[in-house]
């Protein structure tokens, strides 16, 4: 059955193709969207670039048809914008009335409803408050869902398996064994458990070109880069981080589970050590809440410095303790200086080329899967990305733990044999870190 869907701004604004997305429904934009898009526009970051992408569909069906009336779409539907007018509001309770951008959009969604009421009117809007009022005028509300993925269903990157003893034995005794009878996705990090003795086990990781599970990387007694795993999820970790054949690694997990920290290690040991790479990359989103890069004083790199910090600390507390143990003095600004080490935010990347480095991609979580395509088309030959994230604090006001690019990038290529995912629970920063993350 065909149905109206009305689009609020944010819809647009998180994705441009959204318009493309509905089949062969009819696709409704209030006037009051577009000039919201128009204020858009000029922004600089994503939300800019996706405000002008929309105006540029929206011109380019302009030239083949009438907005007003109704243009016809390739997937069969229809799209049309819908004017306004001050007598719409009727159709809204007194404490709505007010000439604000939302109550527009849902006078206009009633008025819909009103003229064509046959056909189901939906209204899709990612701000849910206005779900709320939406439900309560008795539309029919709906997020917009296209790149959603069930936070709660995502993909650990790792499972645990009862087997006997002796096979336990076999695994330690020979390096491998053969996977049971049970579908593993590629790089997908094992443990095999005693069904007799629980606390005799054996960690791997499944190699889907042979069907083996073969033994963990192992650290060394000097560790990666003086860092060593506190519990089985920074081992697995470490594996995939330290396996050049994986070529994209995600670690989601909460604050103080060590995915930056691990992340940075293995990027040091890569590039600095063992030369595998040109140059660690290590990038993160700026999300001003409330003031932009703009405000701060000082040249780009003084006003990047708040927002950096995090991964300055982390590299300083890495490069500190390695020191100890190998009597270097070099300081993470003359690892930039020589070329090995480089800090910038991910606002420059479009269109560049990134090859053989190790890119660290931390707080990816408030980017939208269209910023992590763009991200992870940046890669070179050679190249290796990590992305690190806790899709439970997010500051990005379009996306949500469901609709973020990390957990959405974890699900796209969890099949994927150049990829890996861990996703890490157990808190390692300090005792007081891991009650305040589970307790507040």
């Amino acid at each position: 059955m065909i149905k109206n869907f009305v689009l609020d701004t944010n819809v647009l604004l998180y994705d441009p193709q959204a318009i493309f997305k509905f089949k062969d429904n009819n696709i409704i934009i209030p006037i009051t969207v577009i000039e919201e898009v128009d204020r858009f526009k000029k922004d600089m970051n994503e939300t800019g670039r996706n405000a002008r992408q929309v105006s540029r569909f929206l011109d380019e069906m302009r030239k083949v048809g009438s907005l007003s009336t109704g243009i016809t779409l390739e997937t069969g539907g229809s799209l049309r914008v819908e004017m306004y007018e001050e007598k719409f509001m009727k159709a809204l309770p007194p404490e709505l009335r007010e000439e604000r951008g939302d109550n527009r959009l849902l006078a206009v969604a009633m008025r819909v409803k009103e003229l064509d009421g046959d056909t189901p009117v939906i209204f899709v809007t990612k701000d849910t408050n206005l779900r709320i009022k939406a439900d309560a005028l008795g539309l029919k509300a709906e997020d917009y869902e296209s790149d959603k993925v069930d936070i709660q269903e995502l993909y650990s990157g790792f499972s645990i398996i009862d087997v006997s003893a002796e096979l336990v034995d076999r695994f330690h005794g020979q390096g491998w064994v053969e996977a049971p009878e049970r579908t593993f996705n590629p790089n997908q990090c094992v443990t095999l458990r005693d069904m007799a003795h629980p606390s005799h086990t054996g960690l791997g990781k499944y190699r889907a070109d042979d069907g083996r599970i073969v033994p963990l990387h192992k650290t060394g007694k000097e560790g990666v880069w003086s860092i060593f795993p506190r519990n089985r999820e920074q081992a697995f970790a470490f594996d995939l981080l330290l396996d050049d054949s994986v070529k994209l690694v995600t670690l989601v997990g909460k604050a103080g589970t060590g995915k930056t920290l691990l992340a940075i290690a293995a990027g040091l040991q890569k590039t600095a050590e063992e030369n595998v790479y040109n140059r660690l990359l290590v990038s993160r989103p700026v999300f001003p809440m409330g003031r932009d890069l703009g405000f701060l004083p000082g040249d780009i790199e003084e006003k990047l410095t708040p927002w950096m910090q995090p991964i300055f600390d982390n590299v300083e507390l890495l490069l500190s303790g390695h020191e100890a143990e190998k009597r270097h003095s070099k300081g993470y600004k003359e690892l930039m200086a020589m070329g090995i080490l480089d800090i910038e935010p991910l606002t420059y990347i479009r269109g560049r080329s990134i090859p053989n480095q190790f890119m660290i991609v931390d707080e990816a979580q408030n980017l939208t899967p269209h910023e992590i395509k763009t991200i992870v088309t940046r890669a070179g030959e050679g190249t290796k990305i990590v992305l690190t994230g806790d899709p439970y604090q997010i500051d990005n006001p379009y996306v949500d733990s469901s609709s973020n690019g990390l957990t959405y990038v974890v699900e796209r290529f969890k099949e994927q044999a150049i990829s890996g995912h861990v996703t890490m629970t157990k808190g390692e920063r300090s005792e007081l870190a891991e009650l305040a993350a589970n307790l507040l």
